[in-house]
């Protein structure tokens, strides 16, 4: 009996206790609230109480969220060089570098005379199938005028791109005559590679400008094609190549080596050690191999220059690489803003820590290249000077390489300073070199034409009319005489720029490698 009596009552003994919890709480909470002012609990921290200040009682109105991104700007920049906060605005720009591809109609402009200029049209993109033609000029986009002076490239960007199926509009200038084109946007490829092509029967030169999403892919494809073509040496660029996803430089670095070879690895604070191995048989696993680096090869060009030194696979020719090795992971934030947070550092397999100090801050940190090209570091042997604490390493082949200065390469090759004399700046700050090469080429397509290879194009064309275009628009620069060194450089660039045209970026580091001492060094090396 007694049992039946707690079984009716006990439900709503649980009721009742239910409701009592809920009324503590309440009371607690409210005077928590009472407590703590205008903060909602205790677990708000001062910069959060601190926002909140300023929009309930600051004098004017503000913007709120941009405060915010203010104050996070201010937080990452206490931190190492390399983290980094992105606005919502700047966000899609920021993801659009590494993601080898953005949507668009498909061609590259440049603005001469303030005018939209049509320099390429890619092939079977969207401009080329709805009759874009180069030489095209774009007057407007959809109703938007492209020929205002206060116009900026960026606008002009923004204007021409957009999603992938809507419709761009063009008002076009052609031979003087106005047209109008309809194109749909689609995804139009940004190739990480910018040339790949035999300099030799037997060796193969490849040119990457960043790591990004397409980067190994794209890489397998060109090493097909000149596997195909009989190469057997290979000459990989890395100059200028300031990084980007570490993953397509450790899938690279495979293809060069054998076995489970460690490639990389990394470690933090917060991070335990993780190791990446070589983990399938490579493309390239024998043949001789050259990496050119030089002062801005950064990041995931380090890493893989580093995995091929301390390996022997490869010899590394240029100048000191920049010293970035650290680990970035990108978080989204409730906004659309991310911040990317170094959580890491890289490591070769030997245990070289690629980053340089950046104690000093992060002005010292990134004026450091200037300096070492104002004391001569760049053109002398001093650019391998060695900072105090430097750790020395022994490699399997008795090569002694050092940690926290970046990559030394095996060997040095200075940079050539002859187009940074004083009248040669003159000349790249005021002399527009595309325009007039991008005129001359209108003028002489036809007979361009006639040329069938990069190699007969530098033997056989007369250059007088180009470098006479050349010479008044320097003589209005206040550039009337050139020593003959300074004539053969102006001329080869003039030169690479109009090989662009017609054989694109193989034409031009085909016409510019030819005289590059880098480029002879490492044949050098390769014959040895």
């Amino acid at each position: 009996m007694g049992n039946k009596k707690l079984q009716i009552w006990l439900p709503l003994l649980f009721a009742l206790v239910l409701i009592a919890g809920m009324l503590i709480g309440y009371k607690l909470n409210k005077n928590n609230q009472n407590a703590s002012g205008f903060f909602a609990g205790n677990s708000r921290n001062s910069l959060q109480q601190v926002l909140d200040l300023i929009q309930k009682r600051y004098v004017d109105s503000i913007d709120i969220d941009s405060l915010e991104g203010t104050a996070i700007q201010g937080i990452m920049s206490d931190l190492d060089p390399h983290s980094v906060y992105f606005p919502p605005a700047n966000l899609l720009a920021a993801n659009e570098e590494l993601a080898g591809n953005f949507d668009g109609i498909g061609v590259e402009f440049n603005v001469f005379a303030d005018t939209v200029n049509v320099l390429y049209v890619i092939p079977d993109g969207p401009s080329d199938k709805a009759g874009v033609q180069i030489g095209d000029k774009i007057i407007s986009v959809n109703g938007h005028s492209l020929t205002r002076k206060s116009i900026t490239t960026d606008s002009i960007k923004n204007y021409i791109r957009g999603n992938s199926g809507s419709v761009a509009n063009l008002s076009i200038l052609r031979n003087q005559k106005k047209i109008s084109i309809d194109i749909t946007r689609g995804s139009i490829p940004v190739p990480s590679i910018d040339a790949a092509y035999m300099i030799d029967k037997t060796t193969g030169y490849i040119k990457l400008n960043k790591f990004t999403e397409t980067s190994y892919e794209e890489f397998m494809k060109a090493m097909e094609q000149l596997k195909k073509q009989g190469l057997q040496n290979l000459i990989y660029d890395l100059r200028g190549n300031g990084g980007g996803f570490m993953n397509e430089a450790v899938d690279m670095a495979d293809e060069f080596l054998d076995g489970n070879k460690l490639i990389v690895y990394t470690e933090g604070v917060n991070s335990s050690k993780k190791e990446y191995r070589c983990k399938r048989p490579g493309i390239f696993e024998k043949g001789k191999l050259v990496i050119l680096v030089d002062e801005l090869s950064a990041s995931a060009s380090e890493i893989l220059a580093g995995a091929l030194q301390d390996w022997c696979r490869a010899t590394i020719i240029g100048r000191r690489t920049f010293g970035k090795g650290l680990v970035q992971e990108q978080y989204s934030l409730d906004d659309g803003a991310a911040i990317r947070l170094t959580v890491a550092r890289y490591y070769t397999p030997l245990g070289r820590c690629i980053q340089r100090s950046y104690k000093n801050g992060k002005k010292v940190y990134m004026d450091e290249l200037w300096e070492r090209y104002k004391n001569g570091e760049l053109i002398s042997l001093d650019s391998n000077k060695l900072h105090p604490d430097s750790k020395k390493f022994i490699s399997g082949c008795h090569d002694t390489l050092y940690g926290g200065e970046g990559i030394i390469p095996n060997i040095f090759v200075p940079i050539d300073t002859t187009l940074s004399q004083r009248n040669m700046l003159k000349l790249f700050n005021s002399v527009n070199f595309s325009s007039i090469v991008y005129q001359y080429y209108l003028q002489h397509t036809t007979a361009l034409d006639n040329y069938s290879s990069v190699s007969q194009f530098k033997k056989t064309f007369n250059s007088t009319a180009l470098w006479n275009a050349f010479t008044i628009a320097a003589k209005k620069a206040g550039v009337t005489q050139f020593t003959a060194k300074e004539k053969a450089a102006l001329q080869e660039r003039l030169l690479a720029l109009l090989a662009r045209y017609k054989w694109r970026n193989d034409g031009y580091f085909e016409v510019v490698n030819s005289s590059d001492a880098t480029i002879e060094e490492a044949l050098q090396k390769l014959e040895n």
